[in-house]
């Protein structure tokens, strides 16, 4: 919460005034029934009709003020809730974007659209209502017993009975219901996760008709999260039976008490009905007090949620410098060396005992099975994740001790999905490079196999594109992240198989315009396809993490039996038509 408190100190103006206000209201309301008991007591019973209208417009007053100080009292505890909300989101959200790949893994997609949504709307209703209630109520129920005494101490006597049995079924069940409410807002991430999951893959789900399915599992988490709301709202829904029963078995010993003193003249009429105009105060205080306690208990426990995620560590560690400097590798561009990863929480290693350097201007093709680690091989080379053994030089440099942005400006990614983000194909483009001349998109279209459709587009390369690049094909949205890539000409380019919704002939295309970089980046190419790199400097055939082949396309056609299977695989008679 500490996190929390540092937001909500800049609105000191608001914290004070919001409660300032609400007590101002409290002590407003207060006065209404000794006002009501002068019109019984004076006006009424002394038939006095001028003294009835004074009291009356005074009522009016005390509303009207206490209505102003109540919208006062809102105005400056939204404005602290909304201010303080605001401010912990934004940096909740540029928290979340420092995150490493292995950080966001440990988090989890659902668990942060958790809390920069849910978390952070319970920690804003937290704030309001503390500023607004937490300082009224408390005077209420004790300026209501106070002013109970004022009346009459013997009748008051019930008050001070009263009040702790009261508080102690409020409290009660408040203290029942704290942990059933942590535990619904924590089964909130398993619904929002489902659901996100459902959405994302909503066109797999169709194709294999697998709604019916999803339905179940959905109905069965939201029927968990469903029943814990259910424990916790049957819980707190006994506060108000209670909470009445108490009031009026006192409301009516308050009567009968009162009825023996109005007889002999003890009390006045007026008094006995102020004296439970008090005791329906402090009834209804007490309950709002309860509510503002569970929301404050679930801001607190969702503050506390929140602050796990930014006190964890984020962004990448730099390491103290160390330079590579083998006397035979010195012009590798790229040295993996007997790197070893291992995912968070996974029982066997992803990449195990990886050795192989890469030359500058060579281009190196990776292939191997779906889950054989090509993709996390690559992830290694801009420190998307961190070797568990071993390391890998870029440059002749630990990528770990370089500044992540300098490290990343020489590389230029092409991830396996591709990604097109809202706005233009121009602005999409420009991640690559900002201040790109459109000369220089052009030129990263054509080589990327995409200027013709592009052109064809209203607008060209202000062309929309819509939230997941939702109006293009795959093959298009493959080809603009390859153009996106180029577009800073890197001096590394990995292409995460990236043509795999191209055509034979467009990747034919493609690799070689790549070949024809004037810069001749170290290019490295994860492929399914044999075709697309045979013709590579260096293949290196994965095959459960392991290394088991690197060589040119002929030498692993004989040496490397997995090369060998996927080649035969998909030419017949292993030569391509």
């Amino acid at each position: 919460m500490k996190v929390f408190f540092r937001f909500f100190k800049q609105y000191p103006k608001e914290s004070i005034l919001s409660p300032l206000f609400k007590l101002l209201e409290a002590c407003f309301d207060l006065l209404v029934p000794i006002v009501v008991a002068t019109i019984i007591d004076d006006g009424i019973g002394g038939e006095d009709n001028k003294l009835i209208i004074r009291m009356t417009l005074v009522l009016v007053l005390l509303a009207v003020v206490g209505l102003s100080c109540a919208l006062c009292a809102q105005y400056f505890a939204a404005k602290a809730a909304i201010g303080t909300a605001s401010k912990l989101r934004h940096e909740l959200f540029a928290h979340m974007q420092s995150f490493t790949y292995a950080q966001t893994d440990k988090v989890g997609t659902s668990t942060m659209i958790t809390r920069i949504t849910s978390d952070v709307n319970q920690v804003q209703s937290g704030i309001n209502m503390t500023l607004r209630l937490f300082l009224r109520s408390p005077i209420i129920v004790l300026g209501a017993m106070v002013m109970a005494f004022t009346i009459n101490t013997k009748s008051a006597l019930i008050f001070v009975a009263a009040i702790p049995l009261l508080s102690a079924v409020v409290f009660g069940v408040m203290l029942g219901g704290i942990p059933l409410f942590k535990k619904v807002q924590a089964r909130l991430d398993r619904v929002t996760g489902v659901t996100r999951e459902n959405l994302a893959g909503v066109r797999v789900i169709r194709a294999f008709c697998k709604e019916e399915e999803e339905i179940r599992e959905f109905d069965k988490v939201n029927r968990e999260q469903t029943s814990l709301q259910n424990k916790a709202g049957i819980l707190s829904s006994l506060m108000n039976p209670l909470t009445y029963v108490i009031v009026n078995l006192a409301v009516i010993l308050l009567i009968r008490q009162g009825g023996y003193q109005v007889n002999t003249g003890d009390i006045t009429q007026g008094e006995l009905v102020a004296l439970v105009n008090y005791m329906g105060q402090i009834l209804v205080e007490l309950v709002k007090l309860a509510s503002t306690i569970f929301l404050v208990t679930k801001a607190v426990a969702c503050g506390n949620r929140i602050g796990a995620v930014l006190d964890m560590p984020a962004g990448t560690e730099i390491h103290p410098d160390g330079i590579y400097t083998a006397p035979d590798e010195q012009n590798a561009a790229v040295v993996f060396e007997n790197v070893t990863l291992t995912y968070h929480k996974g029982s066997h290693p992803s990449l195990s005992d990886i050795d192989f350097s890469v030359p500058r201007g060579q281009t190196v093709g990776i292939i191997g099975g779906t889950g054989s680690g090509k993709s996390s091989l690559v992830n290694l080379i801009p420190r998307f994740y961190d070797a568990t053994e071993g390391r890998v030089l870029v440059d002749g440099k630990d990528v770990r001790t370089y500044d992540p942005e300098v490290l990343r400006s020489k590389i230029g990614v092409v991830p396996q999905k591709a990604e097109l983000f809202r706005g233009t194909i121009r602005s999409n483009l420009s991640w690559g490079k900002a201040n790109a001349t459109d000369e220089e998109l052009w030129k990263a279209l054509e080589l990327a196999q995409a200027a013709d459709f592009v052109r064809g587009k209203e607008g060209q390369l202000d062309a929309p594109v819509e939230q997941k690049g939702r109006n293009f094909s795959g093959g298009q949205k493959q080809r603009l992240t390859i153009a996106r890539a180029l577009v800073g000409s890197p001096a590394i380019l990995i292409l995460d198989d990236s043509a795999s919704a191209l055509d034979f002939v467009t990747d034919a295309h493609l690799r070689a315009a790549l070949k024809s970089l004037p810069h001749d980046p170290t290019t490295f190419i994860i492929s399914q396809r044999t075709s697309s790199i045979r013709h590579a400097d260096l293949i290196v055939v994965l095959e459960d993490g392991r290394a088991v082949g690197i060589g040119k396309h002929d030498d692993l056609l004989e040496t490397c039996d997995t090369y060998r299977e996927i080649h035969m695989s998909q030419f017949k008679g292993g030569e391509e038509a």
